[in-house]
This record gives structure tokens, sequence and C-alpha cells, in this order.
């Protein structure tokens, strides 16, 4: 156990609190649970810097970090669309997108090799726009449906950016297996 995955635990643990901030009755709890959300990406951030800093890269963080940002998100986009204030499209795509590439992912690395694909630039710009977006709607910016649009966008073009690598991935398993 290093500190990025420490920090990957962290907010996994932070999911559930962000849920019952979120529901809560507590006055500006749709603040707070934003400044949870935002607390989890700086861990998001830190956990990745210095993973890559210090040379703390690990299987395990590569696993768990990807899967802690997509329950986030997840779980963010299921608060805002229950509530109506993001329409149910949105969750829809990123859903669909998330389940392949974390199905895709368990594939990979149930492999002989154990495979993880890494992030990708699109899928990290995509994060980047869904906290932007987010903060709009706290904000209350005028645009922040189309900061949505953008956000669902970026998060297609990584995942056919996934399918591409991981296709090239498990022909050369195929070929490897064959010889």
């Amino acid at each position: 156990m290093n500190i990025p995955n420490i920090f990957t635990i962290i907010r996994l643990c932070m999911v559930p609190v962000f849920v019952f901030v979120f529901f809560s009755q507590i006055t500006d709890h749709f603040l707070y649970a934003s400044l949870i959300f935002v607390f989890a990406g700086i861990t998001d951030v830190l956990d990745g810097y210095i993973a890559r800093r210090y040379h703390l890269i690990t299987k395990l963080g590569q696993i768990m970090d990807p899967l802690a940002d997509k329950l986030m998100q997840l779980v963010v986009l299921a608060c805002l669309t229950y509530e109506g204030m993001i329409p149910l499209w949105i969750i829809i795509i990123y859903g669909i997108k998330e389940s392949t590439m974390i199905f895709g992912g368990l594939f990979l690395y149930t492999q002989k090799e154990k495979t993880v694909i890494p992030a990708n630039l699109y899928g990290k710009i995509a994060t980047l726009l869904f906290y932007l977006a987010v903060l709009s709607l706290v904000i209350q910016f005028i645009y922040s449906y189309h900061i949505f649009i953008i956000a669902v966008s970026f998060s297609v073009l990584a995942l056919f950016q996934y399918f591409v690598i991981g296709s090239k991935k498990i022909n050369v398993l195929k070929n490897e297996h064959n010889n």
C-alpha cells in the first residue's frame, strides 16, 4: 500500500459520503456535495502525480484509480439526473461508455499478461470537463448544459481510443496464443 493507493481508497470512500450529503436536508447540501466532489478530483490529480513522480505506479492503482473515478462520476451523474438537474441521456451515454470500459478492462486484465490500458488524453479531458460541468451547475452558469455535451463528446472519443488500443492488445494476445 502506498500514498497514491491510499488517495484512491479515500476517493472510493467519498462516494457514499457524496450521496449522503447530496440528499441530506442540510442547508447548502448541494454546495457541500460539490465540495466533496472537488476534493475527490483533487485526490485524483494528487495520486496520479505522486504515482508518476515517485514511480509508485502499481497494478492495483492502475485498476482501482479509474474504478474510483468512474464510480464517483456515475454516482454524481445519477444524483444530478435523479434531481432533474441534467437530462437522462447524459447518464445513459456515460453509463454505456463506463460499463464498456470496465468490462473491457476486466477482460484484458484477466488474460495471462494482465494488460491494463492507461488513461488517454481524451479521457483526461473528458474528466476535467465533467468536473467543470458539475461546478458550472453549482454556480448556475448559463452554459453548463453545453459543457456537459462537450464532456460527453470527449468521453465517447476516449471510448473509441480505448477500443482501438484494446482491440490491438486482443489481437496481440490471440497471435501469441496461436503461436
